[in-house]
């Protein structure tokens, strides 16, 4: 103990290394951009809009909506996705899901899950019905319904 004590009296005897310089930073010459009539990049005009949103869904008229935030259930595939019960809250039915990571969620008709654009539709004990939008070739989409039964 006695050999401890004095490895420890005698780090603390020691003198620090010396710090070493704070190192210069480079100055950046500022920059004033200037359009001289070009589009903002910060804005969308009708042309940017146009370029994404599919100029035709193919006979049927279905597509997704490209400028629609995801949700973040939207990430996973429906058979990684896990019903485990439902919540009655204020007239509203919430399904309770869990995701892979082991998050609870709750969604109810209107929100989006799956890869598949999968909008829920209705919500009961025994799981949750949606109606996906299934691409099949260059701008022909298909509803194709799904579900997500509770689980055990």
């Amino acid at each position: 103990m006695n050999e401890l004590q004095d490895f420890v009296q005698d780090v603390k005897e020691r003198r620090p290394a010396p710090l070493e310089p704070v190192p210069q930073m480079k100055q950046i010459d500022n920059f004033i951009y200037e359009d001289d009539g070009r589009r903002s990049p910060f804005e969308m005009d009708e042309q940017s809009v146009d370029a994404i949103t599919p100029e035709s869904a193919g006979d049927s008229g279905l597509a997704p909506d490209p400028l629609r935030r995801k949700e973040v259930l939207e990430q996973y595939s429906l058979d990684s996705l896990r019903m485990v019960g439902t919540l009655d809250q204020n007239d509203t039915i919430w399904g309770l899901i869990t995701s892979p990571d082991g998050i609870l969620h709750r969604v109810t008709v209107g929100n989006y899950m799956g890869r598949n654009y999968g909008v829920v539709t209705s919500i009961n004990q025994q799981g949750i019905q949606l109606t996906e939008l299934v691409n099949e070739g260059l701008n022909e989409w298909v509803e194709r319904q799904a579900s997500i039964k509770l689980s055990e």
